[in-house]
């Protein structure tokens, strides 16, 4: 199967069974969201989500954050990961919004990129999820899901993996795309041993076209293909 047509696949199906994706992270604004994200880096939504209520009712705004200290940030996520480096991302993230953006989150990904605690992948969450922007953030399942399905040629970044989604992938479905890949790497093609009985799309998967069927990475024929789609 070549490239352009593994994409058509993907989108032909998760525009059909999954057309309402979004993150699992909990958040009721922009200000919310972002914090979510940065303390989701090398951790579980699942542990964000048990972490922030009580976090987001301490500081329900900006303004209550930049004014805390970090240690007392602290103290609301140490149950995450690296929760140290985590509490001086987000006190110096509120002070900046605050001196640098009056106080609201921007949706410039350059501008995101400037905060603390907010690199490439935070940024483009931001921006998709809030703003609408055509951007696809690139986490670790994405990074994995792309490549081993077939979707990117072996990329070594994320960097690479996020230029060739965007030049793919269709502008109006590069948001929830996003979602589409990480769901599918949380649940289904997980990292140590991808679970391809239960999975949906095995028929456009070039990993099971040369790990499972010992195809060799040869395209599968048309009757083949039915027969795995129907799976």
């Amino acid at each position: 199967m070549q490239k352009k047509d593994r994409y058509r696949e993907l989108v032909a199906y998760f525009s059909s069974h999954n057309p309402d994706a979004q993150t699992e992270l909990n958040y009721t604004n922009a200000f919310e969201l972002l914090v979510a994200v940065i303390l989701s880096a090398q951790c579980t939504d699942k542990r964000i989500n048990q972490v922030t209520p009580k976090l987001f009712e301490r500081y329900p705004d900006v303004q209550t954050l930049a004014a805390s200290s970090v240690d007392e940030v602290f103290s609301y996520i140490k149950s995450v990961s690296y929760p140290n480096n985590k509490a001086k991302h987000l006190v110096g993230m509120a002070k900046m919004l605050i001196s640098d953006f009056d106080g609201k989150v921007p949706s410039a990904i350059d501008q995101l990129q400037r905060l603390p605690g907010v690199g490439r992948k935070t940024a483009n969450v931001i921006a998709s999820v809030v703003y609408d922007a055509p951007a696809i953030a690139v986490d670790t399942h994405v990074f994995r899901v792309a490549n081993r399905i077939g979707l990117t040629d072996h990329a070594k970044t994320p960097l690479a993996v996020e230029k060739q989604l965007v030049k793919y992938l269709p502008k109006d479905t590069l948001g929830i795309a996003h979602h589409w890949l990480i769901l599918h790497g949380r649940y289904i093609c997980v990292a140590r041993k991808p679970k391809c009985s239960i999975c949906p799309i095995t028929y456009l998967c070039k990993y099971y076209e040369k790990e499972i069927l010992g195809l060799g990475g040869k395209p599968i024929s048309s009757s083949q293909k039915k027969v795995e789609k129907r799976k």
